[in-house]
């Protein structure tokens, strides 16, 4: 039940519902225990302009978010280093992006944690590089050839191959595009051949299928590849890190800011900031009921 329908059922007032909630929220959740903390997630997450960004920490084991801090990477995370600090917690693992403001924000304060760049925020990386890619070559070929035939291509791009739709004739219109221009096909193909390097059995296999992504991406000729191959290559370490933490990912903090998006939507936004930041510590024992 919303706040609102508590205190109707109570007859009491939308504010005396709402201090007691929060006054529980506190008790329970307000000071998380951080001494066990091993492996944790870091992200950002943005919600309007109203709010800004959020910079949310994540104890990966158990899946429950224990810090909250207001801004992106860097003094959002102060308070939580400080605590680190004082308790001597030995955080041996910390998900991530590829950031910069992440990596400097973690070693700084973490020197001794390995950093594990999450696999779903580089195929991420890659699909936006990927765009880009379709769009340039989509405006050189209205200039030079008057054509359209990569409009529209977008979304069959960033799908897996196994998962085009063949009653919508995907397939056909995506291998049209793709015959069209040999850079942008060369780059969707190199997408799949990305992604197996987080299916591998061990940490040597991915290596060596990550050493030969990049070689080949440097000898393609394409620019939007060999870029993308000087970053996979000097996030090397990070990236096949992913093995040595059991397949280690930021996955379940995407699960949770989508659940953040959503309690920020269902109360049309929080004017408590304190508030809110103790609903989302507590996210992880809350239950949702479809209605309807």
């Amino acid at each position: 039940m919303t706040i609102q329908d508590v205190a109707n059922l109570l007859k009491v007032s939308w504010d005396t519902i709402k201090e007691m909630e929060k006054r529980y929220l506190n008790k329970k959740f307000s000071k998380p225990d951080l001494k066990k903390l091993q492996n944790i997630a870091i992200d950002e997450i943005y919600l309007g302009i109203k709010v800004g960004y959020l910079t949310v920490v994540m104890d990966l084991k158990p899946g429950a978010v224990v810090f909250v801090g207001t801004g992106k990477v860097g003094d959002a995370l102060l308070p939580f280093w400080k605590r680190l600090k004082r308790i001597k917690t030995k955080i041996k693992a910390v998900a991530m992006d590829l950031g910069k403001a992440y990596i400097k924000a973690v070693t700084d304060n973490l020197p001794n944690a390995e950093i594990v760049f999450d696999h779903f925020h580089v195929i991420k990386l890659y699909n936006e590089k990927l765009t880009k890619l379709r769009r340039d070559l989509q405006r050189e070929a209205e200039e030079k050839l008057d054509k359209n035939v990569l409009k529209g291509t977008r979304w069959l791009l960033l799908k897996s191959a196994d998962k085009l739709d063949e009653e919508k004739d995907e397939k056909s219109r995506l291998q049209e595009a793709l015959d069209l221009n040999k850079p942008l096909s060369a780059a969707y193909y190199m997408k799949d051949d990305l992604g197996q390097i987080w299916k591998q059995k061990d940490k040597s296999s991915a290596t060596e299928l990550l050493n030969d992504w990049v070689k080949r991406a440097q000898a393609s000729g394409i620019q939007m590849l060999i870029k993308f191959s000087k970053t996979l290559a000097s996030h090397r370490t990070g990236i096949l890190s992913y093995y040595d933490f059991d397949k280690m990912s930021s996955g379940p903090m995407e699960g949770t800011n989508n659940k953040i998006k959503t309690l920020q939507k269902m109360a049309y936004g929080y004017r408590d900031m304190e508030f809110f930041k103790l609903k989302i510590l507590g996210l992880h024992e809350t239950k949702y009921s479809l209605i309807g």
